[in-house]
């Protein structure tokens, strides 16, 4: 039974970063560099609770927030990377974060890199995400069906829970509590905000990029339909200092897939990381 003054450290609370723009933001206090939790497409702050919390028990000082045009964060007017990557600049000034750590999953992974070109960053965790070809050729109509109008078939009884069958093969406590906090949306700015990454090539922006001595893990799942093995590789060459594993039998969401894994490889990478800063 859980206490009724447990306080989930999720909960977050709002705040209000420029005009018209109001961002829910759970932020904890710990050992540095801040690891920042950045969610992909139709997500939230929830997608990456089992890393939050596992870091936040481990010490570490974390932040985690929903995008704009996501979970309880406000709309943008108009999307672009750009007013992504320069919110999150603005987020972390308010909490005086210097060069943290960015964990990132989907099509948070490009705001990340984005992100990177502009700021100090002491690494980068890149799940199921990268720098070009991020959408399947089914996704671009599925989500205009989605923005269309399809989304109120979730409003039918069975829809969601079938959906959330359909999206993975494993079947356990923490990818059932990913998908009870990670409902498919049924509001149009989720499926707008998508249309960013459609087409969206990191390399074609930036072709001398910047900053790739950063230390970047990058984690990919064998059942991933969206970003495969392959993808990760070419991603890892982009970078002097990087590792890329591969889990066999995770989907997309393989960080709530195989959580624990994923929290012992990101433990180990973080352990590195705090050794070579100290050297």
């Amino acid at each position: 039974m859980i206490h009724d003054s447990f306080q989930d450290t999720l909960a977050g609370s709002k705040i209000h970063l420029r005009q018209g723009v109001n961002l829910q933001v759970c932020y904890s206090l710990g050992r540095t560099p801040t690891i920042v939790f950045l969610h992909g497409g139709t997500g939230n702050r929830f997608n990456f609770r089992s890393q939050y919390e596992f870091a936040q028990n481990g010490g570490w000082a974390v932040l985690a927030y929903d995008l704009g045009g996501h979970g309880q964060s406000s709309p943008y007017s108009r999307y672009s990377i750009g007013r992504h990557r320069r919110d999150l600049q603005r987020l972390l000034h308010r909490f005086d974060i210097h060069s943290p750590i960015l964990c990132c999953h989907s099509y948070g992974v490009p705001i990340g890199l984005e992100f990177a070109q502009h700021n100090s960053v002491s690494g980068i965790i890149a799940i199921a995400g990268g720098t070009h070809n991020l959408a399947p050729w089914w996704e671009i109509p599925l989500m205009k069906f989605f923005a269309w109008g399809g989304r109120y078939l979730y409003y039918l009884p069975k829809v969601q829970e079938i959906s959330n069958w359909l999206s993975t093969t494993y079947r356990h406590s923490v990818i059932e509590q990913f998908f009870v906090e990670n409902p498919t949306p049924k509001d149009f700015e989720s499926y707008k905000a998508l249309e960013i990454f459609w087409g969206y090539d990191f390399l074609t922006r930036y072709p001398s990029p910047k900053n790739l001595h950063i230390p970047i893990l990058i984690i990919t799942g064998g059942l991933d339909p969206m970003f495969t093995r392959h993808m990760g590789d070419e991603l890892a060459q982009c970078f002097v200092n990087a590792t890329h594993l591969h889990f066999d039998k995770a989907g997309h969401l393989v960080m709530a897939e195989c959580s624990e894994l994923v929290n012992r490889t990101i433990e180990n990478y973080l352990q590195q990381q705090v050794y070579s800063l100290s050297l």
